[in-house]
């Protein structure tokens, strides 16, 4: 696989190179990485494709992408290390779009068996209960069998789940240390736990402000040339193009799991909650690929910096403003740039690609209350791309959405609205283990004499 820059078409580097470097240098354009060409599969070979188990499809997709840099074996154990949980495709009863919210069931509510025609990806069956986990344990199986010359620093920030996961697949790791930026207040007590009882080779950092803010000062750190080579500095946020590819890999099991339920199905529209757009972009690159979709759907918060300019053809990022949907709190999103390389920059072509909504708090509570009524706990972040969905799905379509984490990991904030997921016994443990974070001012000086030190 060949990557350019998405400043740069003239810029070539392998995956490799692209993984160890996380960003073009400023001499080269800046940007980010971006695959210089997706050649499709053909129809018949999508179909072929679809119809394998999961972790033979993973391998498939992953030897198509990584030759010949990686041999077909070197490919195959890569995946059995990262992505050895299931993905399960859940149907989801059909919300009422107005009125009283239904009266709960009690126990589990069977599904009707004239809902299947919503679903939710279920995203959260790994390590640290949330999508992460696909990008996080890809590149960490993927750095392990890379030289690094030293000790390596792996930095990254997070915004909610990213820290998480991260934290979970370099736990302990040999020539590791890892170093986690988050906003101040800005991510659940449990995702906070996550990542901030690790200790070892996992260093929690609270950063006084948003994560745009902590996300400059990763960016600042990776600008700055001397810092990279002393400290080998590697991201695990996605500007590395390695969370994409792992990414890609389950839009495909989403439509499979829709042909399994469902013989015959139409292409289904896809909903991604999308703070900083890693998610959406992958989803997107899965299409380039040949994936059959009748659509994507870009579903934010109040951070409306994307649905704005679709509606507008204004760009205007902003800082963060907290919600109940913590993890996609971001107000100027990385990569974006990368859709926009993708569809040439080009408005027109932007709004044909994609659908878009938003949901403030109050309708977030109302989603997740009435799927909670009907029998599927979703969070706040899957509640957001339901909703958005369901407002932008045309008659007698199939919709898929992303769950994207667990709803134990938001137990206060959904508490808060009457709904109590019970803890999973990996969250439960953390309760009882200290919190080892350390306070770091917004300001770039102070991030890179803390990683020095």
């Amino acid at each position: 696989m060949r990557l350019t820059g998405s400043r740069n078409p003239a810029l070539r580097v392998t995956f490799k190179e692209a993984v160890l470097r996380n960003l073009p240098g400023q001499e080269e354009g800046g940007g980010l990485f971006v695959p210089a060409d997706l050649a499709p599969w053909t129809d018949g070979g999508v179909a072929g494709l679809l119809e394998l188990p999961w972790a033979e499809r993973c391998v498939e997709i992953l030897d198509r992408l990584l030759a010949p840099e990686y041999t077909r074996d070197e490919v195959a154990e890569i995946a059995r290390e990262a992505f050895d949980f299931p993905v399960p495709l859940v149907p989801v009863p059909l919300v009422p779009a107005a009125g009283p919210a239904p009266v709960p069931p009690a126990g589990p509510a069977p599904v009707p068996a004239g809902c299947g025609r919503r679903f939710a990806l279920e995203l959260f069956h790994g390590p640290s209960l949330a999508f992460k986990d696909f990008g996080a344990r890809f590149m960490a199986a993927v750095l392990a069998r890379l030289p690094a010359g030293g000790p390596r620093t792996v930095l990254t920030a997070t915004s909610g789940d990213t820290g998480a996961a991260v934290a979970a697949a370099f736990w302990r790791r040999p020539g590791c240390r890892v170093a986690v930026l988050y906003p101040q207040g800005r991510i659940s007590p449990l995702q906070e736990r996550q990542l901030a009882c690790c200790g070892d080779n996992v260093l929690a950092l609270q950063v006084a402000g948003t994560f745009d803010d902590c996300q400059r000062l990763v960016k600042a750190c990776f600008a700055d040339a001397a810092l990279s080579a002393e400290l080998h500095l590697t991201s695990a946020n996605s500007i590395n193009v390695a969370r994409l590819l792992a990414q890609i890999l389950y839009f495909f099991e989403a439509v499979a799991g829709l042909r399994r339920e469902i013989p015959g199905a139409a292409p289904p529209v896809i909903a991604v909650p999308s703070g900083n757009f890693g998610n959406l972009c992958a989803g997107l690159y899965a299409r380039r690929l040949g994936l059959p979709v009748a659509g994507f759907v870009a579903a934010t918060n109040a951070n409306r910096t994307v649905p704005e300019y679709l509606e507008t053809g204004a760009y205007r990022p902003r800082p963060g403003i907290a919600t109940l949907s913590n993890a996609m709190d971001v107000g100027d999103p990385s990569n974006w740039e990368r859709i926009a390389h993708l569809h040439r920059r080009d408005w027109d072509e932007l709004r044909r690609a994609l659908r878009w909504g938003s949901l403030d708090d109050g309708a977030t509570v109302e989603v997740l209350r009435r799927l909670w009524a009907l029998g599927y706990q979703a969070d706040p972040h899957g509640a957001v791309a339901y909703g958005v969905l369901e407002n932008v799905l045309r008659p007698g379509e199939t919709g898929i959405f992303l769950a994207t984490a667990h709803p134990a990991k938001f137990q206060s904030a959904l508490a808060a609205h009457g709904l109590a997921p019970a803890l999973p016994p990996a969250l439960a443990a953390l309760q009882e283990r200290p919190l080892r974070r350390e306070v770091l001012p917004a300001e770039e000086a102070a991030l890179k004499a803390r990683l020095r030190a």
